[in-house]
């Protein structure tokens, strides 16, 4: 009798465990929720201090930072499932200022509830946006200008303003350096980044991931294509790179510039 109790006792805790696995693997995910993501400007394995900081790149030549902005666009996510999704391009264009701490993190809202795997977003505007004309902007042509982030309507956008002052052995005092990609002459430099998560950024009603993205500035101009500031240097202008035949070099950079830290669960 003894053993026949302990063997049903056996049996149900066994149903109750494959109960929960079951339960567990069945998850139903529903409803709607927020998640985060964080830029976090660095150059190289340093994090980023404006004005100060002195920088090296490969060329050997030493920067000191005073403005960073980029404008991140068309933000898509997959999920586990491999389906994606695509937030709202009405709301999807925002400014990250290494200045304004605020404007590090994007908050993305009424996420459908899943496990993304995979982020995509745009590094600009893209050109069927400003093709829609000033008035197809949104208030987003205002926060532009108001950033700084604008050469005018009829020229556009600036995707990416990177400033400040830099020497080398050739150029052995403090001298200014101006780069900044977006539209120029037939050239659009708009681009898009995919990065893979390396945990599941798991968006519930309850839980508000925040993906931690490293945005390595150095790439600008110390990635696969090396830029050389004191090569463009024009004398009392300084260096000056805002076109020519090194900005889709530079925007070729922009793809390796980020990269995921890790995601938070919580």
């Amino acid at each position: 009798m003894k053993n026949t109790i302990n063997k049903a006792i056996a049996a149900i805790a066994m149903v109750a465990v494959l109960s929960a696995c079951s339960n567990n693997n069945d998850e139903v995910i529903t409803g709607t929720g927020k998640l985060g993501v964080e830029f976090d400007n660095a150059f190289g394995s340093n994090d980023l201090i404006l004005n100060t900081q002195a920088n090296t790149t490969l060329q050997g030549e030493v920067l000191k930072i005073s403005n960073v902005k980029y404008i991140i666009s068309n933000i898509v996510l997959t999920k586990d499932d491999g389906t994606t999704l695509t937030y709202p391009k009405s709301s999807s264009y925002f400014i990250v200022d290494e200045a304004t701490v605020a404007s590090h993190e994007i908050e993305l809202e009424n996420i459908p509830a899943g496990n993304y795997t995979k982020i995509k977003f745009g590094i600009g505007v893209d050109k069927a946006q400003w093709e829609l004309g000033a008035t197809g902007q949104g208030d987003f042509l205002a926060k532009a200008q108001d950033a700084g982030m604008m050469w005018s309507w009829s020229a556009g956008y600036k995707f990416v303003a990177f400033e400040g002052t830099f020497t080398s052995s050739t150029v052995t005092t403090d001298t200014s350096f101006m780069v900044h990609t977006g539209q120029t002459g037939t050239d659009y430099n708009y681009t898009e980044v995919t990065l893979t998560l390396p945990t599941n950024a798991m968006v519930r009603t309850t839980i508000t991931p925040e993906i931690h993205i490293i945005a390595d500035v150095a790439k600008i101009i110390d990635g696969t294509n090396k830029i050389k500031l004191s090569d463009n240097n024009m004398g009392g202008m300084g260096a000056m790179i805002m076109g020519g035949s090194q900005l889709p070099l530079i925007t070729a950079n922009l793809n390796g510039m980020f990269s995921v830290a890790h995601v938070h669960n919580d």
